[in-house]
């Protein structure tokens, strides 16, 4: 059974000026354009693609992905606005339409929201919606303190950060517990801190324990993070690049690594700081 909104892998049915036709199953026959047919594919061969509706409803295939398909969040950027909602890149020929009954504010053009992409049964044209809390679990949350999870940042607040954790429930980061840069749509690792008596969730950036280690050693440890998991800075590395990168000094730099190591956060090499 093919799924529009997912990836499929179907078999070439047979060659077409325009393409190659695909076996869609209870879809019927799929165009997938010739434009996007890897090199080398022939009839009887199977090919992984993404299934939806052009522009004229017609269904077709493409080995493009999309920033987020039919049943998960993404964050996307407005492209086009006009009388009957905005339109937002997902990376796809077809932008993703988000009609204003399914905007939680007025959508800008040029800004970036955190949206649900669902499949409209009636039409079977995918679309997406600001509106989230439709699509997240009020259930009491199954998650234990100190799992580690993964976040979608979905939305700025007065206390912090909402997020979106394993893309079932809300979260928040409070803002005196952020130590570098997070923007709205990073995917992120994080780890439950608190399960409120109200079924409300505390998440943190850093694995449990890090609240023993002083704001400078978190900062460090957010940058590492940021940087891939390395960071190529020693306690060789002179006062000027530690200054550039941390505004703090050598000695302070020195210090902070230190307690990272013996609380065997971090490893040490000639190279730079890696983190456990």
């Amino acid at each position: 059974m093919a799924n529009i909104g997912k990836l499929n892998t179907l078999t070439v049915m047979r060659e077409a000026e325009q393409g190659l036709y695909l076996d869609g199953d209870n879809l019927g026959d799929i165009l997938i354009p010739k434009r996007y047919v890897p090199e080398g594919t022939a009839v009887d061969d199977e090919i992984e693609v993404f299934i939806y509706t052009d522009s004229e409803d017609r269904i077709i295939a493409t080995t493009e992905k999309p920033y987020a398909m039919v049943g998960q969040f993404g964050a996307m950027k407005v492209v086009h606005v006009n009388k009957f909602g905005a339109f937002l890149d997902w990376g796809l020929m077809k932008d993703l339409f988000v009609p204003f009954r399914e905007q939680k504010m007025k959508m800008l053009e040029g800004n970036t929201y955190v949206v649900f992409v669902y499949l409209d049964l009636d039409s079977d044209r995918i679309a997406g919606s600001a509106k989230l809390d439709q699509f997240l679990d009020e259930t009491p949350p199954p998650f234990e303190q100190g799992e580690e999870v993964e976040i979608i940042i979905a939305q700025k607040t007065d206390l912090g950060f909402k997020v979106i954790i394993n893309e079932t429930h809300w979260g928040l980061i409070f803002k005196n517990e952020i130590f570098g840069n997070i923007r709205i749509g990073d995917k992120r690792k994080a780890y439950i801190k608190n399960l409120r008596e109200d079924d409300k969730i505390d998440v943190s950036l850093q694995k449990e324990g890090y609240d023993r280690i002083d704001s400078v050693s978190k900062t460090i440890l957010q940058k590492i993070e940021d940087e891939g998991g390395f960071l190529a800075l020693t306690d060789k590395s002179s006062p000027e690049e530690i200054s550039a990168t941390f505004g703090i000094s050598k000695k302070a730099f020195k210090k902070a690594i230190g307690a990272l190591y013996k609380q065997r956060l971090i490893e040490l090499d000639t190279h730079g700081i890696r983190k456990k």
